[in-house]
């Protein structure tokens, strides 16, 4: 494969429905509600080639449990960092997501929170199920970045950062229980039913776009866990249908929510890291469990992560509630793994 970055950009195979030219004024998305394809949204890198991010999942009170100060913190880091945009991993909107494009909930949880002027950059957002169980098509509708031009939540998506890309994934129809077993949920089905047409088309086209994909930094990013230590654990499903994909396509980070906590987990077999991001609002469930590959972090508690990626290297770090470093790594990926 040519190197990531710049070099082999022209020449890759687009094979997703749309291709997606983010501006800060003016964006347009096309997404059919009724298929698992994958849109591409095109985030250009700085001048030297870098990207830099911030990550945070399971957020959205309303500025309750101290939503509020970790917005405060991300805004001090996002200026710090010169971030070029934000990964929501999910339950964006609790409990039950929005009720419709006019619920408050959007402005009293999201623009109203996320002031900070280094925050007014794209956020990348993914469902969770807490989204699940209000008007999915809602939280979709394009119509809300009329609210917030920030704004771009779609089931699946890649975003090209040039030197990485970012695959978005849908994980909740993954969840068999939520289906069989949803108690007095509700979860709102339209256009992902029946569930294993859906994941088989969303894997199928997944694999397809990771395969033809010759960024040198490969990132999925979904709400549940694939490898997590806290209360959720593990996602089986995830486990079973969706690491074999990440694993024989040379994925480098899975990044989820769904557990309060921050996490970073080693695979044991494989060069991909584990990232929980899941600390945006509510936390300190007090559950550690084993897992089978490497704990390297956890932290049962608020904050979110940053991270900064340029051609040859790529560094994260946890923070916490007051902006506080709690864990870092880094790695580098040589250029001649590419030739």
């Amino acid at each position: 494969m040519a190197g990531g970055g710049g070099g082999g950009r022209n020449q890759r195979r687009r094979s997703s429905p749309a291709i997606i030219l983010f501006d800060l004024t003016v964006i347009w998305l096309s997404l059919s509600p009724s298929t698992a394809e994958i849109t591409r949204v095109e985030q250009p890198a700085k001048n030297d080639g870098s990207v830099s991010l911030l990550v945070v999942g399971d957020w959205g009170r309303r500025g309750g449990y101290n939503q509020s100060r970790v917005a405060a913190q991300m805004g001090r880091i996002g200026s710090e960092l010169d971030i070029d945009f934000v990964i929501s991993t999910g339950d964006n909107f609790y409990d039950r997501g929005l009720k419709n494009i006019n619920d408050p909930v959007f402005a009293l949880s999201f623009k109203n929170i996320y002031t900070a002027p280094s925050l007014h950059k794209p956020w990348y957002a993914v469902l969770g199920n807490h989204d699940y169980h209000g008007d999915v098509l809602a939280q979709l509708a394009p119509v809300l970045r009329e609210m917030d031009r920030r704004w771009i939540c779609m089931r699946s998506f890649i975003v090209d950062a040039e030197v990485a890309e970012f695959f978005f994934l849908d994980t909740t129809p993954f969840v068999l229980r939520y289906w069989t077993h949803p108690g007095l949920k509700h979860f709102d089905w339209r256009g992902v039913a029946p569930r294993e047409a859906y994941i088989s088309s969303l894997l199928s086209d997944l694999e397809e776009e990771l395969r033809a994909s010759q960024a040198r930094w490969k990132i999925v990013v979904g709400h549940h866990a694939i490898r997590s230590a806290s209360i959720h654990g593990d996602t089986s499903e995830l486990v079973e249908l969706l690491l074999p994909v990440l694993k024989a396509n040379d994925v480098d980070l899975y990044i989820n929510g769904h557990d309060h906590c921050l996490e970073h987990i080693s695979s044991s077999d494989s060069p991909i890291q584990f990232l929980t991001s899941g600390g945006g609002s509510k936390a300190w469930r007090g559950v550690l469990r084993n897992n089978e590959d490497r704990v390297m972090f956890f932290y049962d508690g608020q904050g979110f992560l940053s991270m900064k990626i340029s051609g040859d290297r790529l560094e994260l770090a946890f923070h916490g509630i007051s902006g506080e470093v709690l864990h870092r790594w880094s790695t580098v990926k040589s250029l001649y793994s590419f030739i």
